[in-house]
Parts: C-alpha cells; sequence; structure tokens
C-alpha cells in the first residue's frame, strides 16, 4: 500500500490540494494528516472541510497543537504571531469543526509504524524533533520500525541501529530510502503549507509498505493564491511573505 503523509498544513488549501492531486496520481492509496490543519493560513474552514471529507472517506487524521489551541482558549507556549493566527482561526471554525478537531488523536500505530505529530516520547507536551538526540528519545519511547512525524516544517530522517548509534540523513526530493528492518526509523516530513527549509513548495511524503521505504516528494502550488488571502483577511502580512521564501 501507498501512504501519503501530511503535515502541518497550517490553513493552506491550495498547498493542500496540491499535495492531495500529486498523492493521488501517484497511486496513493491511504492518506494521513499528521496535525496542524489550521493555524497561519487563510482557509482553515475549508482545510478542515477538507480534512473531514478524507476522514469519511478512510483517512486518518492526528491532532497537533496548532489544531489543539484553536478549539482552546490560550495559545500556550506560541509566539506572538502564531498566537495571533490563532485568535482569528478561532472566530472562523464552526461547531461541527471543532468537533472534530477535538475527537483528533494525538497517534495512530499501523503495521508498526507510528504516526505522530511531534515528540513520541510525550506526544501531549508537543516537543520538536529537530537532532539526533531528540530522535533517539522518540524511538526509545516505541517499539515501532518507523515513526513518522511533523511539527518542525523541515524534512529529516534519522535511524538507530543495533549498537546505539543513530544517523541523520537529509532527504534528497522524490528518492526513496529504504527503511531496512536491522534499524529502526524516524522521519520528519516537511511542510505541506508552511515550509521553512528554504524551499517554498509544498512537501510531503509517500510511504511504500510493500517495498518499506519513504519518499519525500515537493510539489509546487499557486503561493501567490495563498498569500493573497493572508493579506486580505488582514492577518500579519509576514505570513504570507514567508510563503515565497520557505522560512
Amino acid at each position: 500500500m501507498r501512504l501519503a503523509v501530511l503535515a502541518d498544513v497550517h490553513g493552506n488549501l491550495e498547498a493542500l490540494r496540491a499535495c492531495l492531486d500529486h498523492a493521488r496520481a501517484r497511486g496513493a492509496e491511504r492518506i494521513i494528516l499528521l496535525g496542524d490543519l489550521v493555524g497561519y493560513g487563510a482557509d482553515p474552514e475549508a482545510v478542515v472541510d477538507l480534512a473531514m471529507a478524507e476522514v469519511a472517506a478512510g483517512a486518518v487524521a492526528l491532532l497537533g497543537n496548532h489544531d489543539e489551541a484553536a478549539i482552546g482558549t490560550a495559545a500556550t507556549g506560541m509566539n506572538d504571531l502564531a498566537a495571533l493566527a490563532i485568535g482569528w482561526t478561532r472566530k472562523r471554525l464552526t461547531d461541527a469543526h471543532r468537533r472534530f478537531i477535538a475527537a483528533l488523536p494525538l497517534s495512530h500505530e499501523q503495521d508498526g509504524r507510528l504516526f505522530v505529530h511531534a515528540d513520541a516520547s510525550a506526544p501531549a507536551r508537543w516537543h520538536y524533533v529537530q537532532d539526533a538526540e531528540a530522535a533517539r528519545r522518540s524511538i526509545a519511547a516505541t517499539d515501532a520500525h518507523a515513526t513518522i512525524c511533523g511539527h518542525v516544517h523541515r524534512p529529516a530522517l534519522y535511524s538507530l541501529g543495533e549498537s546505539d548509534k543513530i544517523n541523520a540523513f537529509a532527504p534528497v526530493a522524490g528518492a526513496p530510502v529504504p527503511l531496512a528492518r536491522g534499524r529502526r526509523w524516524l522521519a520528519v516530513m516537511g511542510a505541506v503549507g508552511q515550509p521553512r527549509d528554504g524551499n517554498p513548495t509544498a512537501c510531503y511524503g509517500l510511504l511504500d509498505t510493500a517495498r518499506c521505504d519513504i519518499a519525500w516528494q515537493r510539489v509546487p502550488y499557486d503561493i501567490e493564491a495563498a498569500a493573497g488571502k493572508i493579506r486580505a483577511a488582514g492577518l500579519p502580512t509576514g505570513l504570507a511573505d514567508r510563503l515565497f521564501l520557505g522560512r
């Protein structure tokens, strides 16, 4: 089975649609959304509507920290820009959207793979996996062969061997990486809706369970349209400008 794994959409409808179309054109049979459907972008309602439709058709969706904040009363731990966007987002979500988000799980296990938004050692605390030691902590907290997460907005791959040595890899877009059975793996998806690795194209992963490999995909989308909506909504212009920079 080919799984399309998408993280950190952040209210960017144009990027989400482009990634879904791209994945299905490449044979994706199931969609897994790793959380942070909302926050920053100007289309929270449409993105959650699309996520709800995907889940109704068999997709898996998880809770992210921005999703949690959008249905809560405070944006705990967020910087001023993120908190402002969450405050704006809250006013646009319907009761149906809030019920859907509130019911989202923190993780999903499937055939020796664990899907989670952030660090698997404490999913509800929203720790980032940004280096090898954080990856080791996340891997050690599970018995999964592969852990797939988001939250960081930059693609990364780590593996842990029997010698307890952890290796870090920089994924190359479009190049499948075999997830060897003799090692344990942690893959960090880049962001669909707000990449921060210097590449403005949307990023998601294709996981082939039969071949046991994963490939990061980069997908161009209409950044001008997504940015224009942010400006028109009265959100900070920096949230629009950063889409063109991938930062």
